[in-house]
């Protein structure tokens, strides 16, 4: 019986992982190139996030339901609109 062929991956299977995190990004939309062009452009962050919790939006949303503070988004990010700060001096 093969049951990986009959199971199908969806948002939040292993719960809302975003707890596990230390820090969190945060996005300055006065530098994010799809909010300053106001168009679909860039999206780095987008395509790098492991956990696919970047929201290709205009502004960029990032879930912090799941979003597990690994800092790839603000690694990958060329005008550093992303930062990553400390869960408990984020602002929110």
């Amino acid at each position: 019986m093969n049951i990986s062929a009959l199971c199908k991956p969806s948002v939040g299977e292993g719960g809302r992982t975003g707890d596990w995190r230390d820090v969190r990004p945060v996005i300055d939309h006065t530098k994010c190139i799809p909010a300053t062009k106001g168009k679909a452009a860039c999206f780095l962050c987008w395509l790098y996030c492991p956990e696919g919790v970047v929201a290709m939006s205009i502004p960029v949303h990032i879930d912090m339901d799941y979003c597990k503070g690994c800092g790839i988004c603000a690694e990958e990010c060329p005008p550093n609109a992303i930062r990553m700060v400390r869960e408990e001096d984020a602002d929110e």
